[in-house]
């Protein structure tokens, strides 16, 4: 039986500044410097799965932190392949850009017509509020 501490901390409700829709600069690891497009987020693990829009083709997204699997042929006339995997990044991995200067900014949070709003620490710009955009 887990304890009433145990169960509060599980019941937690992690807060991440990084929204799905976001675009933001990798800061750390092999595509530092990298900008794309918060695909998933994912609050428990701290993680996300960031995109880059694909020059070639605009309706295709390409993985950034991106893994290689080799794909053996499973039938005969298949070739084998080298297919690129999204591997999720740690929140603390990128930066949401700024909306005025496109440059990395910290995240805050401030009250606005009784409403929390997130802004940009660098230029005070609010952050477009992306998920009710896509619902809308």
């Amino acid at each position: 039986m887990p304890t009433k501490a145990e169960l509060k901390q599980q019941k937690q409700h992690i807060k991440l500044k990084v929204r799905k829709g976001d675009k933001v600069m990798i800061i750390a690891g092999k595509d530092k410097g990298q900008v794309g497009v918060v695909a998933v987020v994912a609050p428990k693990e701290q993680k996300v799965l960031v995109l880059q829009e694909n020059p070639e083709n605009p309706e295709e997204f390409l993985p950034l932190n991106a893994a290689i699997k080799h794909r053996k042929a499973r039938y005969q006339g298949e070739r084998s392949a080298r297919v690129r995997i999204p591997v999720p990044i740690h929140v603390s991995n990128v930066m949401v850009l700024d909306p005025k200067t496109g440059a990395p900014s910290r995240v805050g949070r401030r009250k606005e017509d009784g409403k929390i709003v997130r802004y940009a620490k660098k230029s005070g710009e609010n952050l477009p509020d992306v998920e009710a955009i896509n619902k809308g």
